[in-house]
């Protein structure tokens, strides 16, 4: 006689997994197709040709040189204002926390406008007066900062927002100000994170190119950075070149996500 109640049988997984090995796959598939055409398209010869030129050789200085300063830059920037957004509920912090995130959100284009009018008004013409800014090697540095430090404040918030506050509080009990605290016992814990916000503000410096083609131009031994120089040998036809530049840029932001990655891991493993 047949039992009536019927046995549960658990349904099988693999429609699951296929629906998203296929969803994600076909992004990925996207990225390693468009990587690997770029190589297939030059070859190792062409693209040290390609780096031999001076101009190519001076935006790789400019770009090692403003990268570095703007990520620099925005970690000063970035462990105080983080460490505020984290720690105090003040008045203004939500306004705070949307004019960060603007530069972000805002097209690169209206970035570095926005940057050129500033610059137009008395007191940016002011600083131009004393500091030549607009069309030179500071407003590459200023344009990229105006993007790359919000990464940065995001970076450095998740980070103290991760460090448990009962630290602090234990060492302000054993007569520690709140200034020393920070220096003592929650900036220490993380310096994962400033590693990490430093070298995301770089590696979002490097990438930048509408704030610097707007506020900055595309000068050659001037305000030419590697991102720029793309566009630079595009319009001229030079295809290799863009692409030896492409490619130097993408190990660059290779190296920069393997740091990323290891400061990730060493986090869980802490």
């Amino acid at each position: 006689m047949a039992n009536p109640q019927r046995e549960h049988r658990t349904p099988a997984d693999w429609p699951f997994f296929l629906a998203l090995s296929v969803l994600g796959g076909a992004y990925i598939l996207l990225i390693a197709a468009m990587l690997t055409a770029d190589a297939s398209y030059t070859s190792p010869f062409r693209i040290w040709q390609a780096l031999g030129s001076p101009a190519i050789r001076y935006a790789i200085w400019l770009s090692l040189l403003s990268c570095s300063i703007t990520a620099i830059l925005s970690v000063w920037t970035a462990v105080p204002l983080g460490y505020l957004l984290s720690r105090f509920d003040f008045p203004g912090r939500r306004l705070i926390d949307v004019l960060i995130d603007i530069p972000i959100v805002l097209p690169p284009l209206v970035v570095g406008l926005s940057l050129l009018i500033l610059f137009q008004t008395p007191p940016g013409r002011f600083v131009n007066s004393i500091v030549s800014v607009t069309y030179a090697i500071p407003s590459v540095i200023l344009a990229q900062f105006s993007v790359a430090c919000a990464f940065a404040v995001r970076t450095m918030r998740g980070t103290f927002d991760q460090i448990p506050r009962r630290r602090e509080q234990v060492a302000m009990t054993l007569g520690c100000s709140r200034g020393q605290a920070f220096w003592r016992v929650t900036l220490p814990e993380a310096r994962r994170g400033v590693v990490a916000a430093f070298t995301l503000a770089w590696a979002r410096s490097l990438g930048e190119f509408g704030p610097i083609l707007v506020f900055s131009g595309a000068t050659r031994f001037r305000t030419e950075v590697l991102s720029t120089t793309v566009f630079l040998e595009l319009s001229v036809g030079n295809l290799e070149a863009a692409i030896a530049v492409s490619l130097l840029m993408v190990a660059a932001a290779v190296v920069v996500l393997v740091i990323v990655q290891v400061i990730g891991a060493e986090k869980v493993l802490a």
